[in-house]
């Protein structure tokens, strides 16, 4: 509740009212405690003072029992008992809910939360799918190739679409970017496959969340509690807190610096916080703590609630300076030194034993410590919870499906788009690809097939010349034997004339017997003759 413009959210030992300050609120805080001791309870009383207070608060909801916020609490014979207990009825206490709008990764709980693979970043990528260091250069490569070639990273199958590129092209990009194994890129596919499987395929898409749309007030001018469904989702603890600290980051990057604020912009309860320092590597333990650290100059408070201080790592539990520690419990020797490590961490209060108290708190009850006015924390308080003005348990599925729609941020995320992106662009790419080796296979056809074609037509082009030559000798062949034919006749008979002629003339001298034998032989001898000169 509200006080003089304070968070009453206890009372002391003695009935005392104790106050965090709103302008130490952004100063971060945690609220821790074992399974039981009334954490819930705290985060709900919390919330619902910084809703009153005009602050937005985002929460995670993991066990169901956070969207009741929504809804007025009911009056019991126990809930009387505590507000008369706690004079509440003459601080004006009275039931009611409060603005809240609710936030599902698979969009069945609550409002699609969505948000792209390019704006979630290589490094978180890398943590979500569990890559060893060789794994996560190459990721960090793939968005790197992503970027100087302008193409977006929208959801999974741009994600999928660009390790093909990368493996199928290795060999262009090892130039510029380094090597680049197929052992490395299968071995992230199977990661992104598993990641599907755990829901992470509704998670990355568009359009992809606008933080500031957190930073909204409700009816009255109350702070918006923007609430995320966790209850599957915390099944997949490496997305839950990686997708909690992606929101951090944006935060981080979105929001100008405020400095210090009569109030804080927006306040951030991390619930299962110890989740996120699991098996985290040094490079985003280095991230998370810087993020801790200077958030809170964007006017952002943090504040992470585990079962034990031991949880969260020294570095991030030195800048959580409201602390709220409900009931711890040590049944061996390691968790008594747990125990005693969260009660060295408070200031020392005489009036009591801060580490048997630890042990001995009640439900609902915590020992406090919080920043005062000029900014120190406070000796260690043993304080009783408020009981929450919103319902106890959880919603019926109509009063969520009416808390679902009735947000006038339901219409900009209920539907999923998929704009153009890497895959599309890979898409065409290789269709184009494929379009101009076929092509180029049908022109290489079509030359062949020329080729072969004028191959044919030239050996036929040097069969018809050569049938044609082997014509023309043939003719002159012809023309030759026809020629030495008539010139053999011609000079037989010529010769055989002549010779007659001749052998009468030499035989006139023998008489008639003489004539003929010389006509004979003259005729034979000169044909002879002829015929040797016409020989060839």
């Amino acid at each position: 509740m509200l006080v003089d413009s304070k968070i009453w959210f206890a009372n002391d030992e003695k009935g005392q009212p104790v106050y965090l300050l709103p302008q130490m609120a952004n100063r971060h805080g945690l609220v821790a405690g074992a399974t039981g001791t009334g954490k819930t309870v705290t985060l709900k009383v919390l919330a619902e003072s910084f809703s009153e207070m005009g602050v937005p608060v985002f929460m995670a909801d993991v066990k169901g029992d956070i969207a009741s916020l929504a809804c007025p609490g009911t009056d019991s014979e126990d809930m009387q008992k505590r507000i008369e207990r706690f004079g509440l009825a003459s601080r004006g206490f009275s039931y009611q809910g409060y603005p809240v709008q609710l936030w599902d990764l698979e969009g069945k709980m609550g409002i699609p939360l969505r948000t792209t693979v390019s704006e979630f970043g290589p490094v978180l990528m890398a943590r979500v799918l569990d890559l060893n260091d060789l794994q996560t250069d190459i990721l960090n490569i793939l968005f790197r190739i992503a970027d100087d070639q302008k193409l977006l990273l929208i959801d999974l199958k741009d994600l999928k679409a660009m390790l093909n590129y990368i493996t199928d092209n290795a060999a262009d990009f090892q130039a510029d970017y380094g090597r680049i194994s197929s052992a490395s890129t299968g071995a992230i596919m199977r990661a992104v496959v598993a990641l599907e499987s755990e829901g992470g395929a509704d998670f990355f898409g568009d359009p992809g969340l606008s933080i500031t749309d957190w930073l909204t007030l409700g009816e009255g001018g109350r702070g918006m509690i923007n609430i995320l469904d966790s209850q599957s989702l915390i099944n997949h603890p490496r997305l839950y807190s990686t997708f909690l600290l992606w929101m951090l980051s944006e935060l981080f990057e979105t929001l100008p610096e405020v400095g210090d604020m009569a109030k804080p912009k927006l306040i951030f309860f991390f619930d299962e916080a110890h989740l996120l320092f699991n098996d985290t590597p040094k490079a985003l333990m280095e991230k998370i703590e810087q993020v801790v650290k200077l958030v809170r100059s964007k006017g952002v408070g943090v504040y992470f609630c585990t079962q034990n201080p031991s949880d969260i790592p020294d570095g991030v539990l030195a800048q959580l300076n409201n602390k709220i520690q409900h009931g711890l419990r040590a049944y061996t020797p390691k968790e008594q030194k747990a125990v005693r490590a969260a009660a060295d961490s408070y200031r020392a209060n005489p009036e009591f034993d801060t580490y048997q108290t630890l042990l001995s708190l009640g439900t609902g009850e915590a020992v406090v410590s919080l920043l005062d006015e000029k900014g120190i924390p406070s000796v260690a308080q043993h304080v009783s919870v408020l009981p929450p003005r919103s319902r106890f348990g959880t919603i019926t599925d109509a009063e969520r499906d009416q808390l679902i729609k009735g947000s006038l941020l339901y219409s900009k995320y209920a539907q999923a788009q998929d704009p153009d992106s890497a895959y599309e662009f890979l898409q065409r790419m290789n269709a184009a690809n494929e379009q101009k080796k076929a092509e180029d296979a049908q022109k290489a056809a079509e030359e062949k097939a020329a080729a072969k074609e004028q191959a044919a037509q030239q050996k036929e082009a040097e069969r018809q010349a050569k049938a044609k030559e082997r014509e023309k000798e043939q003719a002159e062949k012809r023309q030759k034997n026809a020629y030495k034919s008539a010139a053999r006749s011609v000079s037989s008979t010529v010769a055989g004339t002549v010779g007659r002629q001749l052998g009468r003339a030499a035989g006139s001298s023998f008489g008639s017997f003489g004539k003929q034998l010389g006509g004979n032989l003259g005729a034979s001898l000169g044909r002879g003759i002829i015929g040797t000169l016409f020989k060839k």
